[in-house]
This record gives C-alpha cells, structure tokens and sequence, in this order.
C-alpha cells in the first residue's frame, strides 16, 4: 500500500466554535456530514497545518457516528486519515492480509473517495484512507 501522507488528524469536540476559539487556528473550510448508515449528522472544520489538516467534528445529533467512537471523554483523537494514491488498490491488499476493514467499497468524503479502516486492526485507532479528487 502506498502512502502519500498523512492527510488529516480528526479530533471530536462538543463544540466547533468554542474549540476553534481556544486556539489561534488560520482559517479553514467547513463540511456537513451525514453518516450514510444513520444519517445522523455532524459538522467538521478543517484546519491547516503545514501540508495536512487538522478537522474538528462536532456531532449536532445524539445518535452521532462521531459520539459512538469516543471512550470515556467527551473529546479527543477521533481518527487519523492517510492519503492513497489507490484507494481500491489499498483496500484489496488490506483485504487480503486479512486487516478488518469498516468499508469494503470506498465511498465520497469530504475530498474525495474514502474508506475506513476497523479499530481492533490497528492497534485501537480508528484510521481512514482517502484517495483525493
């Protein structure tokens, strides 16, 4: 599997305009998400930082995908996203060593084509992959 970089880090926060304001964030871009499975909804801020991202989620509903990964706090470390030059190529491979993956099939995000890959495959950390549009 090939690995550009680390595209983003995600972290949960229970607010986007108090986390933004605790920090001296330069501006980034907004995106709704819906979560296809629930269509429970939650906002996401990216932030840059150098040639990655830092993205704020903050679930606006309380079956939030967002509020089902999070242990025992409120906030923190939601996911890691690595960049692929080939998202299909990554996923078969991650397949066929027998790494559990959530999505199979990649589907659109907020930058392009994404998938994610299970928790207990990755030592605990939620990791997803995105093949950028």
């Amino acid at each position: 599997m090939s690995i550009r970089r680390v595209d983003h880090i995600a972290i949960a926060v229970e607010s986007l305009d108090a986390a933004i304001g605790d920090v001296q964030w330069r501006p980034g871009h907004d995106a709704g998400l819906t979560s296809p499975r629930s269509r429970s909804r939650s906002e996401g801020r990216f932030l840059p930082v150098g040639d990655s991202e830092i993205e704020l989620l903050e679930p606006l509903s309380p079956d939030s995908g967002i509020r089902s990964t999070w242990r025992s706090a409120a906030e923190g470390l939601h996911h890691i996203c690595l960049e692929v030059d080939d998202i299909e190529a990554a996923l078969a491979e991650l397949k066929a060593r027998g790494t559990a993956l959530i999505d199979e099939v990649p589907k659109q995000g907020a930058h392009g084509r994404i998938a994610f890959i299970h928790p207990k495959g990755t030592h605990g950390v939620l990791i997803e992959l995105v093949e950028r549009a």
